[in-house]
């Protein structure tokens, strides 16, 4: 059943691809001496779309008026090389080389945003997916190797605001994510336990952090350890995501937000972490 189940699979693919390609080529109308196909209309359309998402980049930026200023340099170029203006055609065309280097140099900023956009698509992050579900089973291995030992561990997960000005203070990993790795970090007898670690793109970047602790009244907080209230700290300035075992219990708890969630097992920190990254 399963074989005659992809027969017929394989068969609507190629019969898709065929209509496809047929009517790739199709001509929807003329105007004048131009045939508009298929894939003028698709091309278009993507053109429009790409343009369409660079202005909602750039929107409310002062990359907007950078880029006008280089459309408008676009069009005097047009203009001259129409009007047969050799000695300014001469000056713009050499001047194309500045140009792209100007464009990396002052659209920095905004090209980061775009890479962080593409980045953030759907279809690209199902692609690494995989990648980082390895990723996700190193650190619940380490988690729970912690928590039976009741080694205390704080470990956050930089989001898209940046924790450079605390990484400056502290030591320097930049190693692949690794249960072996973060068990050795906060062995009591590490130089490196005290403190958290910072996990961005499946990278230890850096052990040994100090965060801020939280400012608000620790009243109910009251029997809460530090290393609680440094997540809860670094949660209420930033959406990083934290986990933290307790040294005591060898309870595990997740920070977002400000939001603590406490006592939480294998199956729970499993169904947290996948959705981080889905």
């Amino acid at each position: 059943m399963q074989d005659k189940m992809k027969y017929v699979n394989a068969l609507i693919g190629l019969l898709v691809a065929a209509v496809t390609i047929y009517f790739w080529r199709y001509e929807l109308f003329s105007i004048a001496f131009l045939s508009v196909r298929v894939y003028d209309v698709v091309d278009i359309l993507a053109v429009a779309f790409v343009l369409y998402s660079l202005y909602k980049i750039f929107k409310g930026t002062r990359a907007a008026q950078l880029l006008s200023g280089i459309l408008i340099l676009i069009l005097l170029s047009v203009i001259v090389r129409w009007a047969e203006l050799h000695g300014m055609s001469w000056l713009l065309a050499n001047l194309s080389t500045v140009w792209v280097i100007a464009v990396v140099i002052l659209f920095q900023p905004e090209l980061r945003r775009i890479l962080i956009y593409l980045g953030q698509n759907p279809f690209v992050r199902y692609i690494f997916r995989v990648k980082s579900l390895e990723m996700v089973g190193e650190v619940i291995d380490a988690i729970m190797t912690c928590k039976d030992r009741k080694w205390g561990m704080l470990i956050v997960m930089e989001g898209e605001v940046g924790l450079k000005h605390i990484k400056e203070k502290s030591t320097s990993i930049n190693a692949r994510v690794s249960a072996e790795l973060l068990v050795s970090i906060f062995n009591p007898t590490s130089p490196l336990h005290d403190g958290a670690v910072i996990i961005n793109h499946e990278v230890i970047e850096a052990a040994k952090c100090i965060l801020p602790l939280s400012e608000e009244m620790q009243g109910s907080r009251m029997k809460l350890g530090t290393r609680h209230l440094a997540a809860l700290g670094l949660s209420e300035e930033t959406d990083a995501h934290i986990l933290v075992v307790s040294e005591e219990t060898g309870t595990v708890s997740y920070v977002n937000n400000g939001i603590m969630k406490r006592g939480l097992d294998e199956v729970q920190l499993n169904k947290i972490l996948n959705n981080l990254i889905i």
